[in-house]
C-alpha cells in the first residue's frame, strides 16, 4: 500500500482512510484490489498449495490473510498506553548495539519458519478470502513485473523513496531492515515514528531526519557485498499530518547532491510514475507499495481506537518480539521481509545464503511462474 501523492493531510479524513486498512470489519478498498487481482478461488488456492507441499509443478499466487490466533500471545508488554499519538519518545536516538543486534543478527531460522508458515497456509491467525478483498495484517505474495536492475560498482540495488511522516512507510521498514540484514549489515539505524497525526507509529529511520521543517535524507548506514542500498526520505514536521512534496520523482531529483543517489532517482522516474510512498527497487522488482500491512491485532488496550494497535507499542517491544519470535506481529513482519528478500534473490541470482531457503525458493517460484 502507497499514500497517495499530494500536500499534507490532517484530521478525522486521514485517520478513517488508514483505518480502512487495519479493521477487521471494514469493506473491501477498491485500490487493493490491484494487488491482489490474480486470486482464485477456494478450489485453485488449495490445489496450488498441495503443488507447493509436493514441490511439483508451479505454485499459485497466494494471499496471506493474518488475523488474531489463540497459540499466539497478543501483545501487552511494551505498549505506550494513552501517549499512543502524543508521543515522539527517543526520536533520532540510535539504537543500542543490543537492539541494532535483533535486525542484523536476527537467524536465519525464523525467516524459514514464516515463509513456511506463509506458503502453507499456517500463519497465526490466518483468515483466507478466496475473494478480491483487503483486510488487517495481510502479507501480498505475487508475480512481479521485472524490469533492468540499476547496477552500481558491479551490484544491482535496493532503491526506497518514502516520507518519514507516511504510516505504510513507518510499518514497512521494519519487513525491510529485517530483509536487508540477510545481505548485508547497518551498522546504525535510528528510533522513529510516522507524524503525530498520521498514526504516530514506531518506526526504524535510516539516519538522523529533520523532524521540524521539510528536506530530503538521503543517508543510510548500510553495506553489503551483494546490492547497494540507495535511500530518500522526505522529511517535514513530524507533529503534522502525512506530507509528501509536489512534483514526485523530480522533486527527489533535483534534491540529491550525491551523483548516484541523483541517478537512483531518476532511475525509479523511468521505471513508474510517482503515486506515492513508498516505492521500492528491490533488485529486478519494483514494488509501488509496501509488500504487507502489519499493524498488528487489536487488544483490550487498543479495541475501538482511532489508532492501529502498532501505534501503541514501542521500539524496545517490538525489538523483543522480533529476537523471541513468538507473536503474531513478529511472524507477520517476518514474513513481509520473506517477500522482499525473494525479490533481492531473483536479482542477485541467488548469490547469497538466505536465497537457498526452502521458502525463499518457493516464494521465488510464484514471482516468476504466476498461476499455473
Amino acid at each position: 500500500m502507497a499514500e497517495n501523492t499530494g500536500t499534507t493531510h490532517t484530521g478525522k479524513e486521514r485517520h478513517d482512510a488508514h483505518m480502512a486498512h487495519v479493521e477487521h470489519t471494514m469493506h473491501v478498498e477498491h485500490e487493493h484490489a490491484e494487488h491482489i487481482e490474480h486470486a482464485e478461488t477456494k478450489h485453485r488456492l488449495e490445489s496450488e498449495v498441495r503443488k507447493f507441499k509436493l514441490l511439483s509443478g508451479a505454485l499459485a499466487v497466494v494471499v496471506i490473510i493474518l488475523a488474531v490466533y489463540s497459540l499466539y500471545p497478543i501483545v501487552t508488554a511494551g505498549m505506550r498506553g494513552p501517549a499512543a499519538g502524543q508521543t515522539l519518545a527517543g526520536i533520532n536516538n540510535p539504537l543500542s548495539s543490543s537492539e541494532l543486534s535483533v535486525i542484523n543478527n536476527a537467524p536465519n531460522s525464523d525467516f524459514e519458519t514464516a515463509g513456511e508458515m506463509m506458503l502453507n497456509l499456517s500463519m497465526p491467525g490466518e483468515a483466507i478470502n478466496r475473494s478480491i478483498g483487503a483486510y488487517i495484517n495481510t502479507v501480498y505474495l505475487m508475480r512481479q513485473p521485472q524490469v533492468k536492475a540499476f547496477v552500481v560498482n558491479g551490484k544491482p540495488s535496493v532503491i526506497y523513496v518514502g516520507a518519514i511522516s507516511c504510516i505504510y512507510c513507518a510499518e514497512n521498514r521494519w519487513a525491510m531492515a529485517l530483509a536487508l540484514s540477510r545481505f548485508g549489515n547497518f551498522s546504525a539505524l535510528y528510533k522513529g515514528y510516522s507524524s503525530l497525526k498520521d498514526g504516530d507509529a514506531p518506526t526504524l529511520f535510516w539516519a538522523v531526519e529533520n523532524i521540524t521543517s521539510g528536506g530530503t535524507s538521503f543517508s543510510n548506514y548500510y553495506s553489503s557485498n551483494y546490492i547497494n542500498f540507495f535511500s530518500a526520505e522526505y522529511d517535514s514536521n513530524i507533529s503534522s499530518g502525512f506530507s509528501i512534496p509536489n512534483g514526485g520523482y523530480s522533486y527527489f531529483i533535483q534534491s540529491a547532491t550525491g551523483q548516484n543517489d541523483k541517478l537512483a532517482m531518476e532511475y525509479m522516474a523511468n521505471i513508474s510514475q510517482f503515486r506515492g510512498t513508498p516505492a521500492t527497487l528491490f533488485g529486478t522488482a519494483y514494488n509501488g507499495g509496501a509488500d504487507a500491512s502489519v499493524f498488528g491485532i487489536p487488544n483490550s488496550t487498543t479495541q475501538g481506537s482511532s489508532l492501529p494497535p502498532l501505534s501503541y507499542m514501542t521500539h524496545a517491544g517490538i525489538l523483543g518480539q522480533f529476537k523471541n519470535f513468538d507473536t503474531a506481529f513478529s511472524i507477520q513482519e517476518y514474513a513481509a521481509a520473506d517477500v522482499y528478500v525473494a525479490q533481492i534473490c531473483r536479482g542477485i541470482n541467488n548469490t547469497a545464503p538466505v536465497c537457498s531457503l526452502r521458502s525463499i525458493t518457493a516464494m521465488e517460484g510464484i514471482m516468476n511462474n504466476g498461476l499455473a
